[in-house]
């Protein structure tokens, strides 16, 4: 990600476009670290943050009484840009990533799950849409 330049060889920079990547990267992590502690204050218990799996990654994982809820954090200047960023492609990673979680659980297949998508805007705010993905089905 660093390169030298011409003037400096020794001066290493980081490119406009690496910036901007590394930027991203940060206010993910930092919207993800506010969803989760917004869930946390409603009642509902951090289970697994970026649980990873064969089939994908689900941002974070809250026990909701003797259930789960998944839940997808997509962060941009407004809600509507936030809200574009979810695609049916990536709705059915998430189904096969959560169907895999599943599989670790102890009630298996039989838990209550729900999918939400948690959209943080440039100022931190935060819209919850529960259970966004029932219309897909």
């Amino acid at each position: 990600m660093a390169f030298r330049t011409r003037d400096d060889p020794t001066r290493a920079t980081v490119s406009p476009r690496a910036a901007r990547g590394h930027m991203s990267f940060h206010a993910g992590q930092s919207a993800e670290d506010q969803v989760a502690a917004h869930y946390t204050a409603l009642g509902h218990a951090l289970v697994h943050k970026r649980w990873r799996g064969s089939r994908g990654e689900i941002d974070l994982v809250h026990a909701d009484g003797d259930g789960v809820i998944l839940v997808e954090v997509k962060q941009s200047r407004d809600f509507e840009t936030a809200a574009t960023h979810v695609t049916a492609a990536q709705a059915r990673r998430l189904f096969a990533t959560g169907e895999e979680l599943l599989g670790y659980l102890p009630r298996g297949s039989l838990t209550d799950v729900r999918f939400d998508v948690a959209l943080v805007n440039g100022m931190g705010d935060i819209r919850i849409i529960k259970n966004a993905f029932a219309d897909m089905w």
